[in-house]
């Protein structure tokens, strides 16, 4: 038996499978049903279980067991997609209140549903929530950036990074803002598309977070000091071979936002 499994009983050779297949490997035979093409080299991506609208066909590796069907009262309106996504916020203050790692893992499994070139899901996660370890981290962000403002030229091109190092040696850390949480996405060099896959992914992450009563904000100051310093990629764990990363702090939100700021209107050239 092929990877495809039909059930002859609900199936009407529409061939909705064969069309929507990305990898183009499911013909329908004359008078037959839905089958692979021999050779074919399956993407395990479920559009054909997907797009199937008489829940007729289910596929060894992505059954159609698995596969819920799509809610119609959970859809939501673009009046409302518009305002979530408007409404999502970088946060800067956490409540020093751990997160239960129940839910990390509840967000993150809502994560891995993000698309991947090829559909290699490949992107990988690294959960830090040992204060002491994230506030070093913090500090050796700092020491890298202490070298850094040395260049008039950083300087003249990121005039707000000597105010984090001040900002530091006051006490306050706006490196990692006293996140309870840092969540590293990585992915291996055998990920060719491995950067844009973990990006997606932490977009998910982020846009699922508020749903969930977390925050978040994307340490871009740390991810600096990453590609920068070796010391600091072992410092925060992030494996051998992952040259694709990213970070995000991740927290209960300190604050709490009511309007919907505008945005510069987007530049669009039609061609």
């Amino acid at each position: 038996m092929g990877l495809l499994i039909i059930d002859e009983n609900k199936c009407n050779r529409d061939a909705f499978c064969v069309r929507e297949c990305p990898a183009v490997i499911i013909h329908l035979p004359e008078g037959g049903f839905p089958e692979i093409i021999a050779g074919g080299t399956c993407l395990e991506c479920g559009h054909c279980v997907a797009a199937c609208p008489h829940g007729a066909l289910s596929h060894k590796r992505v059954p159609i067991e698995k596969s819920p069907a799509i809610r119609e009262e959970l859809r939501i309106s673009e009046e409302q997609a518009l305002q979530f996504v408007r409404s999502r916020r970088s946060i800067r203050h956490f409540l020093q209140k751990p997160i239960e790692d129940a839910r990390i893992k509840s967000l993150i499994d809502g994560a891995r549903y993000a698309p991947t070139g090829g559909n290699g899901q490949m992107v990988e996660w690294l959960v830090l929530t040992d204060k002491k370890k994230i506030r070093e981290i913090a500090s050796i962000t700092i020491d890298w950036l202490r070298e850094l403002v040395r260049d008039p030229r950083v300087i003249a091109a990121s005039p707000y990074l000597p105010r984090v190092v001040t900002a530091w040696d006051s006490g306050s850390d706006s490196v990692l803002r006293d996140a309870p949480t840092v969540v590293v996405a990585s992915a291996p060099k055998e990920a060719v598309n491995g950067m844009v896959d973990l990006t997606i992914a932490l977009t998910y992450l982020d846009l699922l977070a508020p749903s969930m009563g977390l925050g978040t904000c994307w340490a871009g100051l740390l991810q600096g000091a990453i590609l920068a310093s070796p010391s600091v990629k072992r410092a925060v764990g992030i494996p051998e071979g992952h040259p694709h990363h990213y970070p995000i702090m991740l927290g209960y939100p300190d604050a709490k936002y009511y309007r919907l700021p505008e945005r510069r209107a987007p530049k669009i050239v039609f061609a």
